[in-house]
């Protein structure tokens, strides 16, 4: 097993085991032909990056069916009005060329599409595209890379800034994507990315941050260990609550801004709690393990004490939990989801059904595992009634 950046060898540490495709919500019908890999986790001590052994490639997770649209969330509508706002106060001027990579359904750039800025997004899956350019966002279906050059001639050496949320994890050739950001970025453009960081998901447990788009989980130790070798700097690093605990990572070409304290900061504490090192990697393998024992005990207690136990929000979270736990439909009854790609499909591996979340309404189930418990918050004000029947939320992770 070698490492996707340095080739140098890494140390697996724990296997998830047989896992499907976490998006690849599926009919009866394809059943007996879904597509699985063994997912295996592994860390280089020389870049300290957390990284899968072997994933899909991508054209077989970001495709015409494609079931995930940021538009669903209101929670992440208002967080990227409030990262747009933080572009232009800190880096965006008048007239500045900008792309987002993995742009989605648009929402994102929709916060810039009435401005003077010169703006394009990338986006791999056709069917999310098509939806972001009907909506007069200019979107490019077409992975982000140097085969896509060609596709922004106006923007090389020019883009001023360059930004990404929850993305650049599942880029599996991140030394193709920095090269093609080298390529684009002007002498004092940056490079601004949000991803799931791998302290908040050691200290939560949380897992299910782990899944087949999720080829990479970062620290800031991690991130200025990769970027050095291509000759650029880490200048700030900023926690956010988003995704169960993300951190945005500033980038620029060396020496053409001033680094923020908060990167020694930060990395300070990244070494404190062993994020450099393997060491934390065999402690969250151990917590995983022994939470994967308190759910099961949690769920079988609650059936042997006659409560009907369903899910709410199919996520591709829900993916890793499911199959890693071994849960199937004997435990939980359905799943219920606002995304009318996934209601009347079953879940990836254990085949859950997917049902409306009316229908969840209507049911007066018993518990609800809440797989997006990053969302709770939001979940919780909209299900109000479910609490009020005495209705009880149970998962994996404290909420």
């Amino acid at each position: 097993m070698k490492c996707k950046i340095t080739k140098l060898p890494i140390q697996p540490f724990m296997s998830f085991g047989r896992m499907p495709i976490a998006n690849g919500f599926l009919n009866q019908n394809e059943f007996n032909k879904e597509f699985f890999f063994d997912m295996e986790i592994g860390f280089s001590e020389n870049c300290s990056l957390f990284q899968l052994k072997e994933h899909p490639s991508p054209e077989q997770m970001f495709n015409n069916k494609y079931p995930f649209f940021t538009s669903s969330s209101e929670v992440m509508k208002l967080h990227f009005q409030n990262y747009s706002n933080y572009l232009k106060k800190n880096y965006i001027k008048n007239n500045s060329k900008i792309i987002e990579i993995g742009s989605n359904d648009g929402t994102f750039l929709s916060n810039f599409k009435n401005s003077n800025l010169n703006y394009v997004g990338f986006e791999p899956s056709s069917n999310v595209a098509e939806l972001a350019n009907q909506s007069g966002i200019k979107t490019i279906n077409s992975f982000f890379g140097i085969n896509s050059l060609d596709l922004v001639k106006d923007f090389v050496k020019q883009t001023d800034v360059i930004f990404a949320a929850n993305v650049i994890c599942h880029i599996p050739n991140l030394i193709d994507m920095i090269k093609t950001i080298d390529q684009l970025l002007s002498k004092d453009g940056v490079f601004i990315f949000e991803e799931p960081y791998l302290g908040s998901m050691f200290e939560k447990t949380s897992y299910d941050q782990i899944y087949d788009e999720h080829i990479f989980m970062f620290s800031g130790t991690s991130i200025k260990k990769i970027f050095d070798l291509f000759d650029m700097e880490l200048i700030d690093l900023i926690k956010q609550e988003t995704h169960g605990g993300s951190m945005r990572y500033v980038i620029s070409r060396k020496k053409k801004r001033i680094v923020s304290s908060n990167v020694s900061k930060i990395l300070d504490e990244e070494k404190k709690n062993n994020l450099d090192n393997i060491e934390s990697c065999f402690l969250f393998k151990k917590n995983c393990e022994d939470s994967k024992v308190k759910l099961n005990n949690t769920i079988n207690k609650l059936i042997a004490g006659g409560k009907r136990i369903v899910g709410y929000a199919a996520t591709s979270k829900s993916t890793t939990i499911l199959n890693y736990c071994g849960i199937g439909p004997n435990m939980i009854e359905y799943i219920c989801d606002t995304t009318k790609e996934k209601i009347g499909k079953y879940s990836p591996g254990m085949h859950i059904p997917i049902v409306s979340v009316d229908h969840f309404r209507k049911d007066n189930a018993d518990i609800a595992y809440l797989f997006a418990w990053n969302h709770k918050t939001e979940i919780f004000t909209k299900e109000k009634l479910f609490i009020k029947n005495n209705g009880k939320w149970i998962s994996h992770v404290e909420i």
